[in-house]
């Protein structure tokens, strides 16, 4: 789920219109594939952090709705608001207690409650305003209850080894923001911005799945560089053929590169008893 101001500038468009669109053939499998690499730790996360039984959660950008499906599911919650501004994936499997909006969360009406949890993962890279958002967002946080932010940061430095892999990945990235505005840079920022919002204590982790060949994480790379591969080709680091040989060699033996981690964050909103 992501929102851009209109215009023409850099950074102008939107998620879900300018690059990774919704009805395009095979998005809910791409959403799928990073779902596969990634759910197992956001889930281990949210029942270390207490989700469980009579919790009420918000799940932000929601996707196809497998971390809200297993918060109901595994941890047993009450209930799960799954959010997306656009939802056509979230009522593909309906569950016990999961409730589906379709709503963008930088509207200034976007005020559906408070919950135990609110957990937003790859969505804030993409949204302008992250600071605001934040701040909104742990708005929605009952006293003593928790919010959980995962985004992407980049690992790839002037150091790292110059592969396919290399070209097509800061490709991606200097395309998607000159496009719709993706911002990975001020992840790291995280914790001191949950603090910044009234939550306390907050913790981060990070997680980097192995790129091995046929994994679900070399899957969801190579489907990303295909759907923003116009976008990567405007930024002339890279042409058809270097993102041609980038997504065969994360099928190869000889891949030997760093994914993307995974930056999870947490803060708790004080309570009666900690004040």
């Amino acid at each position: 789920m992501s929102t851009e101001p209109p215009g023409d500038a850099p950074g102008s468009g939107r998620y879900g219109d300018a690059v990774f669109r919704p009805e395009q053939p095979g998005e809910g499998e791409r959403i799928d594939f990073g779902a596969l690499a990634y759910d197992d730790i956001t889930m281990t996360r949210l029942r270390a952090l207490g989700a469980g039984p009579g919790w009420q959660c918000l799940d932000v950008g929601a996707g196809t709705g497998t971390v809200s499906r297993r918060l109901l599911e595994e941890a047993r919650v009450e209930r799960v608001l799954a959010v997306d501004r656009d939802a056509r994936f979230l009522g593909e499997r309906p569950v016990a207690g999961l409730d589906v909006l379709e709503a963008d969360v930088t509207a200034p009406d976007f005020a559906p409650g408070r919950f135990r949890l609110v957990h937003a993962r790859f969505v804030l890279m993409h949204l302008p305003e992250r600071e605001r958002l934040i701040t909104r967002l742990a708005d929605l946080v009952a006293p003593g209850g928790v919010l959980v932010l995962s985004d992407a940061v980049d690992l790839t430095s002037d150091r790292t080894p110059g592969t396919p892999y290399t070209a097509a990945m800061r490709a991606m990235w200097q395309g998607l923001r000159d496009t719709i505005g993706t911002d990975v840079s001020w992840v790291p920022s995280y914790p001191q911005l949950l603090r910044g919002a009234g939550l306390v204590p907050v913790a981060a982790e990070i997680h980097v799945p192995p790129l091995v060949p046929g994994s679900p994480i070399s899957h969801f790379w190579a489907d990303t560089w295909e759907r923003s591969r116009a976008a990567m080709l405007a930024t002339g680091l890279v042409d058809d053929a270097a993102v041609d040989r980038a997504i065969r060699y994360l099928d190869s033996e000889e891949c030997a590169a760093l994914s993307p981690g995974m930056i999870t964050a947490w803060g708790r909103k004080p309570d009666a008893t900690t004040l």
